[in-house]
């Protein structure tokens, strides 16, 4: 488990075949060399596995990544899309990461 924001998320996690393809946020990271995570991008979707497996955004990711990518995520079976974009909202106001929309 990981902390991001407000929220506990699992993970991280080295690949997406442990994700679930269920509804959540997902947070993509960079495990640096120093043994801190550092967010790239997050997002929400009402199937997170898919979506992180075939993402638009995976050459920013690579790009950005100086680590280990990492992708770890706060599943959300209790809200609605408009709930999702709250928590991925609250996040990006936070932490402003480097890839997606602002």
């Amino acid at each position: 488990m990981i902390n991001i924001g407000n929220h506990q998320f699992e993970g991280p996690h080295l690949s997406t075949d442990s994700l679930l393809d269920s509804s959540g946020v997902y947070a993509i990271l960079d495990h640096r060399n120093d043994g801190k995570y550092y967010l790239l991008d997050c997002g929400e979707s009402a199937t997170v596995k898919t979506r992180v497996a075939n993402h638009d955004r995976q050459p920013c990711w690579n790009l950005h990544s100086s680590g280990t990518l990492t992708v770890a995520v706060y599943y959300t079976p209790n809200l609605q899309q408009s709930g999702r974009k709250e928590v991925e909202q609250a996040i990006r106001t936070a932490f402003n990461p480097t890839c997606g929309d602002r």
